[in-house]
């Protein structure tokens, strides 16, 4: 088996692997390059000369500047949480795709406000921009892997739902080195920080056109009884037909999963709140986004320019390693696997560069900008933490929440993941700059003791769903022990394959037909 082969749950005609699915899922990731610039170019451009000079940060205390910065980055992480429970509301009522257009535009309206920040209005349109720009990011968090997974194929899913990280790294890279770009080619003027700013503007405006293109999600539309545009999105999708055996399990497949949660769980935008599971789903990535020159300062890289550098290099590493994770390590390693490399390796990363600081404190040798041997070690360790991270924590999650819940709870249960996740961000970006304050290297250590502690919650409690169907999940997860669920879940289906496909021959089922006798079948 080559090494981009693909491990199919059934046997999967060549067409179901087509341009449309990958457009549809690069589309909607427009969405995550949004999110990735935002979260890359706000720490740069706090330390832009030219922002810091028209905002007067020279004349703040310490404190105070740490305050300053910390709400600029911080309320966007708070409007994002909001946003993720918000697009709870709109999936269940409107659809994913109608939810995408309302929050890019709801992110539009707040990157146009944040450029009529300047020094008479002062930082409250920035602050109040930003509140609203993360209301939009936060219901894209939610949608977008949902999306992608219900209308991924299961043995490529992970790719596609990857492709969401693909383009939060391709937005990061952007922000990341944005700054170093006019820094380096533009005098320090109202204009040059502002262009950092409105560069936001191209991602949410590509989403905004695309979204009017994308098709809605079909599992969507069979939970909401609209049979017919579900199949001819389906079938628009698969680029196969509608009496083909394929189209016609799968249909079959969503079908009795529908039928299924509303037998055992029923109806109705509330019921969900008491039935959702909590599949319990830091490690110091955020800190890293949002206040990258403060670390790159804690490691020794003095000058704005060298860390606006250093940043840019980090941008680059996570973009190419996210490229290898994206074709080959999540569909074939595996999520299981990923995960506990890469917390392994990561945290002994994280406990040489803490071990460095507090045994050289290089920031405190502001005279000498050439940096040691042990400084050069400790860049090399954060590039390779980068390399054990961006392929397991930083990904893989998302991956994992977007297919491990059920059709009728998989918008309220990417909601919750989502929120979680920006409510984290928004308790390490607001309380960072403190912690270096106050912590020093210890930082390095409480990130790298997280990491060691998320390993054994993976072994025992994470089964590996790669290959798995959507609609095969909550079997998934009563699979014990979890470390063997997926090669017991596939022989599983595998055996349904045989008996589906048997009682299919000759029958001349369709889609309609099989709909009753799947359901009672289950």
């Amino acid at each position: 088996m080559g090494i981009l082969a693909l491990v199919e749950d059934r046997p999967t005609p060549k067409a179901v692997y087509n341009w449309r699915v990958y457009a549809c899922a690069a589309i909607a990731s427009f969405a995550s390059c949004m999110i990735g610039y935002d979260s890359a170019f706000i720490g740069t451009t706090l330390a832009l000369p030219s922002f810091t000079e028209e905002f007067k940060f020279a004349d703040m205390t310490a404190e105070h500047l740490a305050l300053v910065k910390t709400n600029i980055v911080s309320v966007y992480q708070a409007g994002a949480f909001f946003g993720s429970f918000f697009a709870y509301a709109t999936s269940y009522f409107l659809g994913r795709k109608k939810s995408l257009w309302i929050f890019v535009t709801v992110f539009i309206l707040g990157a146009g406000m944040m450029l009529g920040a300047n020094q008479q209005r002062g930082l409250g349109v920035i602050i109040g921009g930003r509140v609203l720009a993360g209301i939009g990011v936060g219901g894209a968090s939610n949608m977008v892997p949902i999306y992608i997974s219900e209308l991924a194929p299961p043995a490529i899913r992970g790719r596609l739902v990857g492709i969401y990280e693909l383009g939060w790294q391709i937005g990061g890279l952007v922000g990341f080195w944005i700054n170093y770009g006019i820094s380096e080619t533009m005098a320090p003027s109202h204009s040059q920080w502002l262009i950092p700013f409105a560069i936001q503007l191209v991602p949410g405006g590509l989403l905004l056109i695309g979204s009017l293109w994308i098709k809605e999600s079909p599992r969507w539309l069979f939970q909401k009884g609209d049979r017919e545009r579900a199949l001819a999105n389906l079938c628009w999708i698969r680029n196969l037909p509608a009496d083909d055996i394929y189209i016609v399990e799968e249909v079959a497949a969503i079908d009795a999963g529908i039928e299924y949660e509303r037998t055992h769980v029923g109806a109705g935008f509330w019921k969900l709140f008491v039935a959702l599971k909590d599949r319990k789903n830091g490690s110091g990535i955020n800190a890293i986004n949002y206040y990258s020159p403060t670390i790159f300062k804690s490691i020794g890289i003095q000058g704005t320019n060298n860390g606006f550098l250093t940043t840019g290099i980090f941008g680059v590493v996570k973009t190419v390693v996210t490229f290898v994770w994206l074709l080959i390590l999540i569909d074939k390693l595996g999520r299981r696997k990923l995960l506990m490399v890469g917390a392994f390796g990561g945290s002994l990363c994280m406990w040489f560069i803490g071990a460095y600081i507090k045994l050289s404190d290089p920031a405190a040798h502001t005279t000498n900008t050439k940096l040691s041997s042990g400084g050069i070690a400790a860049i090399f360790f954060f590039y390779l933490w980068t390399a054990f991270y961006t392929p397991s924590w930083n990904g893989t999650p998302w991956v994992i929440n977007s297919e491990m819940f059920s059709q009728n709870t998989r918008s309220l249960g990417q909601a919750s993941a989502a929120a979680n996740n920006w409510f984290w961000n928004f308790i390490i970006s607001r309380f960072t700059p403190q912690m270096f304050l106050t912590m020093g290297y210890g930082v390095y250590f409480f990130f790298a003791s997280l990491m060691i502690l998320s390993i054994p919650f993976v072994y025992f409690l994470i089964p590996e769903t790669k290959s798995v169907p959507l609609e095969a999940m909550d079997r998934l997860f009563e699979i014990k022990p979890v470390r063997n669920a997926n090669k017991v879940i596939i022989t599983e289906l595998r055996e349904q394959e045989e008996e589906f496909r048997h009682d299919a021959d000759g029958a001349g089922l369709t889609a309609e037909k099989t709909k009753d006798s799947r359901i009672e079948r289950v």
